[in-house]
């Protein structure tokens, strides 16, 4: 159809343009006069002809610019170049194998892990996926410099996917640890492990995201998530390994990604430092993890309908739909339909945020709450037990 109407224009103009059509039966055609343009000079015809190529001035101009703006860049690049070498010597790679006598099978892993420095030891912190029920003795630990050790003791936690190594090989440089809180969305940082067995590789990109929760990552206990999102390149064998900002602190453990290939895709989950060190102090100290226990039932399905039945615009924070008798929560008086919209200072998202909160919270120590109960808002102190 728009051929059709250029066509139809086209034609009308040369009507006009030449006089058909214009005159009536009878009359007498009017004489007309072609008149031809002038024609330009060689240098005009040259102009026209010739691509724009802009002076030397123009150029020079450019070329300012380029270095202007590349310096920016340059000063991004040079950060990473630093920030790449200085948390490189504090990453390691890891293979573990496990023997089934029962299924007469081996199950072998590979991946990254980084150390830390904790009580006047050195730890390595990784997945417990990368290790699965290994033997330390069957757990090879490659350092930066080529090193390899085996570690002396292993303490993992099936519900953060977390694992913590005791090594007492000396002259280790320990990683420097930042605050997962602190970081935002947008944030530059560095994935560093040993992607398909390739040690010390590091991609860069940002943090794309924060608390993803109730992913499927293929391992059913991993209940506890929180996840940091990234679109810096994770691949099989970077589980365990560091996330890392500008400033060199790490700022979380790469975890999994959610790929149809098995490759990256853009899509990374990190698991926040924050999370990581709540468990790895207590593996250390315990060799477990004691999970706070508070006693209610949330609302999986807190919508719009339920919020406004409440008095409340939106949903927001966790709905409880039931106390446990003799619990915390009931000795704190809480009661059915209330809102917890706070939790030790920290905000509720909903009710799998609180389950996180709850199970890494510190046990008999009295936290604020703030709760939404019929209109109004109170504020309730609780002291949590240890989950039996």
């Amino acid at each position: 159809m728009k051929h059709l109407i250029f066509v139809t224009l086209s034609a009308f103009f040369f009507f006009v343009a030449t006089g058909m059509g214009s005159e009536t039966p009878g009359e007498e055609k009017n004489s007309t006069e072609t008149v031809i343009a002038k024609a330009g000079s060689p240098e005009e015809l040259n102009a026209v002809l010739t691509p724009d190529i802009t002076s030397p001035e123009q150029r020079e101009r450019f070329r300012q610019e380029i270095n202007r703006h590349a310096n920016i860049l340059r000063a991004i690049e040079n950060t990473v170049k630093v920030v790449a070498k200085w948390i490189a010597p504090s990453v390691v790679h890891i293979e573990s194998f496990t023997v089934y006598s029962q299924h007469h099978a081996t199950y072998e892993e590979a991946g990254s892990g980084i150390i830390i420095f904790r009580n006047q030891q050195y730890y390595i912190l990784t997945n417990r996926h990368v290790l699965r029920d290994a033997r330390p003795s069957n757990i090879k630990i490659t350092l930066f410099d080529n090193r390899t050790i085996t570690p002396k003791a292993v303490w993992s936690d099936a519900e953060t996917d977390i694992a913590v190594l005791l090594v007492e090989e000396k002259n280790l440089i320990p990683a420097e640890l930042g605050d997962s809180n602190e970081s935002e969305i947008g944030e530059f940082v560095l994935a560093v492990g040993s992607p398909f067995g390739l040690s010390q590789s590091m991609t860069f990109g940002i943090i794309s995201a924060k608390g993803r929760r109730a992913l499927d990552i293929g391992d059913a206990n991993v209940h506890l998530q929180d996840f940091i999102q990234t679109d810096a390149a994770i691949n099989p064998g970077n589980s365990g390994g560091p996330l890392v900002n500008l400033q060199g602190e790490v700022i979380a453990i790469n975890t999994a990604i959610a790929s149809n290939s098995g490759g990256s895709e853009g899509i990374g989950f990190s698991i926040p430092m924050r999370m990581v060190m709540l468990v790895a102090d207590q593996l250390i100290a315990y060799g477990k993890v004691r999970r706070a226990y508070m006693g209610v039932t949330l609302d999986g399905h807190f919508n719009m309908n339920k919020a406004r039945a409440l008095g409340l615009t939106r949903p927001m924070g966790a709905r409880v739909t039931y106390v446990q008798e003799g619990s915390p929560a009931a000795h704190a008086n809480f009661t059915v339909d209330d809102v917890i919209l706070t939790f030790n200072g920290i905000t509720v998202e909903d009710d799998k945020h609180l389950y996180n909160l709850v199970n890494l919270s510190e046990i008999d120590k009295d936290i604020p709450v703030t709760v939404y109960r019929g209109g109004n808002i109170y504020k309730i102190q609780i002291r949590l037990i240890e989950k039996s």
